[in-house]
């Protein structure tokens, strides 16, 4: 194994990354045939592809198997949703250690251009714009709990709500699972009274900008945190543009930078 392997994943996440990797399957009962690729080596390559930007062709042969092996188990963990898992056993793993703030959650969205359309011409091959938005935990950790992307048609306000219900129940250092915050920062794309009684109904103080009053200038510090956390996500250059023709790809990166910046929570 190479010292790069090593570097991308680190003895912590590839134990965390084994609770959520499906078992290998024995096609050839009777032996024989070509050994399979370990998984260990092609998550290091799905990483690299991730945080460098590069594209699958120009992936390096350092890491052992062959980009076609590497899309191909990068596809198929996509469609077993093994991201979002690896994402939610890391918030649990921060949770048990008692470094998830609840008392007050901050959510927001940005756009980027897409370059191809949906494989089923349900988009346009013209640019269109993905968005990202996630409730990000205030305080120093400052960690995404609900990650999704929509059409670049989409109000912010419509994500809201599948947002905070995106979140997990995640684990406490006492008492039971928690999925809630205690209250929810937002600006004035959020400034609707339906949203409000939305919240409230659920037991979430609401702190929206309202529009026409509050100046979009003065951010203040609660809303500045996700700000920073975006950029945190723009951190996996794979996001900086949508290449991915299937929305599940795409929200596959985006659940792997999730995931190494609550690794590298763990890990400080």
């Amino acid at each position: 194994m190479t010292d790069l392997v090593e570097r991308l994943v680190p003895d912590e996440l590839w134990v965390l990354f084994r609770r959520v990797v499906p078992p290998m399957q024995v096609i050839r009962p009777q032996g024989g045939g070509r050994r399979r690729a370990g998984d260990r080596e092609c998550l290091a390559a799905i990483i690299f592809v991730a945080t460098s930007g590069c594209t699958w062709r120009q992936l390096p042969p350092v890491f052992g198997p062959a980009w076609p092996t590497v899309y191909r188990r990068f596809a198929q963990w996509s469609r077993d949703r093994l991201w979002a898992r690896l994402h939610r056993v890391l918030l649990d793993e921060l949770g048990a250690r008692g470094e998830l703030d609840w008392s007050r959650c901050a959510i927001d969205s940005v756009s980027i251009r897409a370059v191809k359309g949906a494989t089923d011409r349900t988009e346009s091959d013209r640019p269109r714009q993905a968005r990202i938005e996630n409730p990000s935990a205030h305080g120093p950790e400052r960690t995404a709990l609900s990650l999704g992307i929509s059409g670049a048609n989409t109000h912010d306000s419509l994500g809201l709500e599948p947002l905070v219900l995106g979140i997990p129940p995640i684990r406490s250092r006492r008492g039971p699972r928690r999925r809630c915050p205690a209250k929810l920062h937002a600006d004035k794309g959020y400034d609707y009274d339906h949203l409000r009684r939305w919240l409230r109904k659920r037991g979430i103080r609401h702190r929206i900008a309202r529009k026409g009053i509050e100046s979009s200038n003065r951010l203040g510090r609660h809303r500045r945190v996700v700000e920073r956390t975006v950029s945190w996500l723009a951190g996996c250059r794979r996001l900086h543009r949508r290449y991915e023709r299937k929305a599940e790809h795409f929200l596959a990166f985006v659940g792997i930078a999730a995931a190494l910046i609550c690794h590298r929570r763990l890990a400080c």
